[in-house]
């Protein structure tokens, strides 16, 4: 039997404070605006000043029941999420709970450090437990992220969201945070490894939008279509902030833009023709096809 340590604390802080090591060490930018839209904090310690000193060295977040959140992020590159949380843990120390895949759990690497981190994992065959796991999650007062499209869209614009996030929300009564990241997708995302030439200084650029409320969304058994599409404008709408003070100024054709403003990246006709031929976003996919060819 695998080992897998349980949740630690600990780990995460260790984590964390690592991705925060490594900024400093390219000394990345990160350009955050919508910071008012993030959950509110819990209530200070003693004083404003005793605040901040456990802010910056106590634990992570308390977790309390009615506080929950699910945080939806834009998926261009394989670095989103680390900017993601590193706001919220700026912002109150927040410990995000992400849904991954099986694949990364069975992982003789990546396994345990998930298990560590205390992750939500989605099964090969169905999301089922998953989803009700990350609802228990959101209940319990826990922040739930998700990567709403399912995968990195190539053409760098937001392309239609699964209806998860709008679900659960929904079921838990809790909110939804979108967070947009523009610039991440620069340093490493599909056939554009990580650069360390490209990392120095670079500017990554973050908008938090208004929170979509529980008393906006569906019920659960109604159609989460409408609200989901909501999402997808209101996280194109973060990334449209993003790129217009990105202080980077592109290069025509920058293989980093989409094509609609000049870049190189592939159209969105393009890009769904990308995505069909990689065969359908749904857990287990590309396991069963890699079994198929053997």
């Amino acid at each position: 039997m695998k080992w897998r340590p349980g949740p630690s604390d600990r780990f995460y802080r260790f984590i964390v404070r690592t991705g925060l090591a490594l900024r400093w060490l390219f000394r990345i930018r990160v350009l955050v605006t919508g910071r008012e839209n993030l959950p509110r904090p819990g209530p200070p310690t003693e004083s404003p000043q005793a605040s901040r000193s456990a802010s910056r060295r106590g634990p992570s977040r308390r977790v309390v029941p009615g506080q929950g959140a699910v945080v939806a992020i834009t998926h261009f590159g394989y670095l989103d999420f680390a900017f993601a949380e590193m706001i919220l843990w700026w912002h109150n120390r927040a410990q995000m709970r992400f849904l991954v895949t099986q694949g990364a759990a069975d992982h003789w690497f990546a396994g345990p450090a998930v298990s560590a981190a205390g992750h939500v994992v989605v099964g090969y065959e169905s999301g089922v437990h998953a989803y009700d796991a990350a609802v228990a999650r959101l209940l319990a007062g826990e922040y739930i992220a998700i990567l709403p499209e399912a995968g990195v869209s190539r053409s760098f614009t937001v392309r239609e969201c699964k209806t998860g996030a709008v679900r659960m929300a929904s079921e838990a009564g809790v909110p939804i945070i979108p967070v947009s990241v523009w610039g991440a997708h620069r340093l490493m995302t599909r056939h554009h490894g990580f650069s360390p030439r490209r990392a120095w200084r670079a500017p990554v650029r973050i908008h938090v939008g208004e929170p979509i409320l529980p008393g906006s969304l569906p019920d659960p058994a109604h159609d989460a279509q409408p609200a989901t599409a909501q999402l997808a404008r209101t996280l194109q709408h973060g990334i449209d902030v993003g790129m217009a003070d990105f202080p980077l100024r592109p290069d025509p054709g920058a293989w980093w833009m989409p094509a609609a403003l000049g870049g190189g990246a592939p159209t969105e006709e393009e890009r769904r023709r990308l995505d069909a031929a990689d065969g359908p976003r749904r857990p287990g996919a590309h396991r069963r096809q890699a079994s198929s060819r053997k």
